[in-house]
């Protein structure tokens, strides 16, 4: 597997497509940070202001949809992340099968199952790269510009963002490794990437548009979708002040206290989603493994 693995991490590092992909996501950093400057300085300065680095839309603004954009954790992790995914993993297995080069490497002492775990542990390196690259760059501008240290409940919470933006990309690569060996054909393969990434993106806004439903309903579905269980738990790591992820009562949010959680609650709370999306990424990459050993490999 190691082989496999340096062969896919030179691969990568060696590639357009990762000079391509950190230039966008340094960019869109870049874009972000100026996005969430302006909008503290005015909104204020009263906790947690390293947080709200990520968090911060630019006041003043009409268009709102352009706001959702200039913000760092909606553009870059619900966005970039599913479609760094299926870029890294559409074609890592069909490629090599339409290339000739499949046979040729199941024809040396390498195990199917190694196939897989070097496709997927490139990627999954080559996206904690650029994503930790990301994070560096807002917290050093980000002490620049503030002028004070971040925290160390910051430096934790930020810490762990980083490791569920891991986790909620390691869904999406391995859900792409998975139809690169369902379909033997690269753009089938990328299109139903697309149109599932679409679905669980915007299928929920569609269904509560069109139907009418209860609340209990809507929040059972939306925890069936990777895109909004990752949400969810981001949103509570980084707005502290955000105290459950269910449905409250009238009489219920009357008697709360308007403090932020500490990290410990914080956790507690977006621990289901966490586990969530570790079960749906293992249930691909068993899936994986199942289809690659039963399909026959011929040398063309």
């Amino acid at each position: 597997m190691l082989a496999m693995l340096r062969k896919e991490l030179a691969d990568f590092f060696n590639s357009t497509k990762f000079v391509i992909l950190f230039l966008v996501i340094m960019g869109l950093s870049a874009i972000a940070l100026n996005s969430a400057a302006n909008g503290i300085r005015g909104a204020g300065t009263q906790g947690f202001l390293f947080l709200k680095l990520f968090t911060t839309e630019p006041t003043g603004g009409s268009n709102q949809l352009m706001s959702f954009f200039l913000n760092y954790i909606n553009s870059i992790p619900l966005i970039f992340i599913p479609l760094f995914g299926i870029l890294m993993g559409f074609d890592a297995i069909n490629r090599e099968r339409t290339g000739g080069t499949l046979s040729r490497i199941l024809s040396q002492p390498v195990y199917r199952d190694s196939i897989v775990n070097g496709k997927f542990l490139g990627s999954f390196i080559v996206l904690a790269v650029i994503m930790a690259s990301s994070i560096l760059v807002i917290t050093g501008f980000g002490i620049r510009m503030l002028g004070i240290p971040p925290t160390a409940e910051e430096i934790i919470r930020m810490s762990l963002y980083l490791v569920f933006m891991l986790i909620y990309g390691a869904f999406w690569i391995s859900l792409a490794i998975l139809f690169s060996l369902i379909f033997r054909n690269m753009a089938t393969s990328i299109i139903c990437l697309i149109v599932v990434w679409l679905a669980l993106s915007f299928g929920p806004y569609v269904i509560v548009t069109n139907m009418t439903i209860s609340q209990e309903t809507f929040q059972l579905i939306t925890n069936l979708s990777p895109n909004w269980m990752f949400g969810n738990a981001s949103a509570t790591l980084l707005f502290p002040t955000v105290r459950t992820l269910g449905t409250l009562t009238a009489e219920q949010t009357a008697f709360m206290i308007p403090n932020p959680l500490s990290l410990g609650q914080s956790l507690q709370v977006v621990w289901p989603y966490i586990v969530g999306l570790i079960s749906l990424s293992s249930v691909c990459f068993a899936a994986s493994y199942i289809v690659f050993m039963k399909q026959e490999i011929r040398s063309t």
